[in-house]
């Protein structure tokens, strides 16, 4: 594994290996320098997330092998943008997020409160 941390400051753990999930596609929400999009935050997707998602013009949901994606259904486990689960908390549609596998990283744009009250009961 790797020495990143997690919001909780533990051992950043793996978010989803099926599907395979990750700017790297190697299960972790990394942060790296080369992802402007930040997949950073850990979520486990909704309906209500998915249909967001699509509606700003980020089809989730179809699959896209060319870019080693699967697909998602809700319940899937996926490491989404920072930004774009920001714009979701403040519609009200933000999925839940899996803290231990969420990279502490986003703690310098959503405050540990925000996402505490977001957690997975799962």
């Amino acid at each position: 594994m790797s020495d990143e941390r997690n919001v909780l400051g533990g051992e950043l753990e793996p978010c989803s290996t099926d599907p395979m999930t990750g700017y790297l596609r190697d299960g972790c929400c990394r942060s790296l320098p080369g992802d402007t999009g930040r997949h950073e935050i850990c979520a486990v997707v909704t309906e209500a997330f998915l249909q967001f998602s699509a509606a700003r013009g980020n089809d989730l949901t179809t699959p896209r092998p060319e870019f080693e994606f699967p697909g998602l259904e809700p319940g899937d486990r996926w490491c989404l943008c920072v930004g774009r689960w920001l714009e979701a908390h403040e519609e009200g549609v933000a999925p839940p997020v899996v803290l231990e596998a969420t990279n502490e990283s986003v703690l310098d744009d959503i405050g540990f409160s925000t996402l505490n009250a977001a957690e997975y009961e799962g």
